[in-house]
């Protein structure tokens, strides 16, 4: 794709807000698809069972569009067997065996906080790590404006303990610390290679192993039908065009301009979930103050990221 299209400004903003709608709608489908499948709030093996079969078919999905697309099959080369190896330990297997593990020992309140540091990991990694970009004071304002609004859709009505457990909160925060991981390395990767290939057989192998573990930590899934299948599939093009979009921004772009986004993330969620879940207590002048927040927070970083790299 088109480097100069890909790097302005109003194809970041509207392909990443894409990416957050669709993540977003995430969080009411999962709990709907986990009632379709009789799958307890409690029943880790089970989640990770069923997105370990959401994350292989939506490996087949991306390959199958990103094929389309190329107008060839995606196959790897030999030298990106390691490189699909890597990414498929950050940003599926840790990112989500830590996320539902940790998820079962804390609430969604502070999993949700916590997981909203991963623009702040991602910055400082691609900043002084893997010296993608330079970490400038614009870009930590804009992060820290951002999270201010995440922190504030999150605790507003519902309040927060502040008692820590490291298979709780610790492993949000190490699935938090993969995922920031696998931004920057699929940057990286992509420079050689199709970032939809990378994204294909990541999934796939990823969600493999996941089927893997959940199996053999007694998951179980039940109340297979046509909505319930249906539901499934919709999961899996959610990751498929979702993360096969991030992964083209974040190839053409500054990490921090790209994953700043990240932050809309709960905000949709929060209104999705009102939506469809019938949670309209949850939205409000709090809810409203938030987003704001988050757009500040966006714009902040933004403005200033081109001028950084």
């Amino acid at each position: 794709m088109n480097e100069k299209i890909m790097t302005k400004t109003i194809v970041v903003w509207f392909g990443a807000l894409i990416c957050c709608a669709l993540w977003g709608s995430a969080f009411p489908c999962i709990k709907i698809g986990y009632k379709m499948m009789n799958i307890a709030s409690f029943d880790t093996a089970s989640q990770i069972l069923y997105a370990g079969c959401r994350f292989t078919l939506a490996g087949i999905l991306a390959l199958i569009i990103g094929s389309i697309l190329n107008k060839k099959i995606l196959l790897p080369k030999k030298s990106s067997y390691k490189k699909i190896a890597v990414l498929s330990i950050f940003q599926t297997v840790l990112q989500y065996m830590f996320f539902y593990i940790g998820l079962a020992n804390t609430s969604g309140v502070k999993a949700s906080i916590i997981e909203g540091m991963n623009v702040f990991v991602a910055l400082i990694l691609a900043g002084y790590i893997f010296h993608q970009e330079k970490v400038t004071s614009r870009k930590l304002i804009g992060c820290l404006i951002g999270f201010t609004g995440v922190v504030i859709v999150n605790v507003a009505g519902n309040g927060m303990d502040y008692s820590l457990k490291f298979t709780g909160e610790g492993f949000i925060f190490l699935s938090t610390v993969a995922y920031a991981f696998s931004s920057v390395i699929i940057k990286m990767y992509s420079k050689d290679e199709n970032p939809v290939m990378l994204s294909g057989y990541q999934f796939m192998f990823g969600g493999i192993i996941m089927i893997i573990c959940g199996s053999l930590m007694g998951g179980k899934l039940n109340g297979f039908t046509f909505v319930s299948a249906a539901m499934l599939f919709y999961l899996a093009v959610i990751s498929a065009v979702a993360y096969s979009l991030w992964s083209m921004l974040l190839k053409y772009n500054p990490v921090s301009k790209v994953t700043v986004f990240g932050f809309m993330n709960p905000v949709f969620g929060v209104i999705l979930s009102a939506v469809l879940l019938n949670e309209m207590g949850s939205l409000g002048i709090v809810s409203f103050i938030a987003l704001c927040l988050v757009c500040v927070g966006i714009y902040v970083v933004n403005s200033g990221a081109d001028s950084a790299r």
